[in-house]
Formats: C-alpha cells, structure tokens, sequence
C-alpha cells in the first residue's frame, strides 16, 4: 500500500506537535519538581525521554 502525501503531512504535523508539547512539558513546574525530586537521572537520558518518564509516571499515580 502506497503512502499518500496527506500521510507524510500528517507525519510531520503529528512530529511538530510532539516537540511543542515535550518542550511545554519540559519547561512545566510539575516536571521541574519531578526531576528535582529524582535521586538518580543518567546523564544520557535525553529530554525526550524524561518526558516519557515522568508522564508514564504521572499517568500511574493517576490511574493508582
């Protein structure tokens, strides 16, 4: 099955949004506390996946 243009624009819409919102949560207080509160963060673990880390963590706090 062949990739219409409309999925490759929607690719990069979908990518543009994720950025935005990674960035918005990145600069958010509650992810600041978050991170402050850790004892341990790698060195290596990018933005990205520290977001990732703390909205797993917050979407089982919540659903606890």
């Amino acid at each position: 099955m062949a990739h219409s243009s409309t999925d490759s624009v929607s690719a990069a819409h979908d990518a543009d949004l994720w950025n935005s919102l990674k960035r918005a949560i990145a600069n958010s207080s509650g992810f600041q506390s978050w991170r402050s509160e850790q004892s341990f963060i790698p060195e290596d673990k990018s933005v990205e996946q520290l977001v990732r880390l703390y909205l797993r963590e917050t979407l089982e706090t919540l659903a606890y």
